[in-house]
């Protein structure tokens, strides 16, 4: 066993949504970029997109969401990282996090599809597979009788 295992972190953030998509894609790079740059794995980026707040925020009423997930020895880069995210005119509100054993297990199943809408959506592909599949069947069972 190692001894010093790598530990788990997600860090999720909202993007001031009235910035160009191009500096909305700048501002989450930075902070991927410094997770690289202080030895961190990045495990999985995930771009949410532009929705709703539940309240405004700097008279915001949405905001572009990312989502972090990776790898480090030390926890020391989070409190780097929020203070670089506290000094961002660009991010409205951040929350980072140390993920347990159930959390990374989460995370990597809802990656394969087996949690959430992938897996909901392949059910409803499916659905709709067989359901044209019967009725090509009920067609041709028609034509058969004529």
């Amino acid at each position: 066993m190692c001894l010093n295992p790598m530990k788990h972190y997600e860090v999720t953030f909202i993007v001031d949504p009235v910035l160009q998509a191009e500096d909305i894609k700048a501002a989450a790079q930075t902070y991927i970029d410094m997770l690289k740059n202080k030895g961190c794995t990045i495990v999985n980026i995930e771009e949410m997109g532009l929705r709703q707040l539940a309240y405004a925020i700097n008279k915001r009423h949405s905001g572009a969401y990312y989502c972090i997930e990776y790898t480090a020895e030390t926890g020391g880069i989070i409190a780097e990282m929020e203070l670089a995210m506290r000094r961002d005119d660009r991010v409205l509100r951040f929350l980072a996090i140390t993920l347990d054993k159930y959390g990374v297990k989460y995370n990597d199943d809802k990656r394969k599809g087996l949690i959430g809408g992938k897996k909901a959506k392949a059910d409803k592909a499916r659905a709709e597979k067989a359901a044209e599949k019967a009725a090509e069947e009920t067609l041709a069972a028609e034509k058969a009788a004529e």
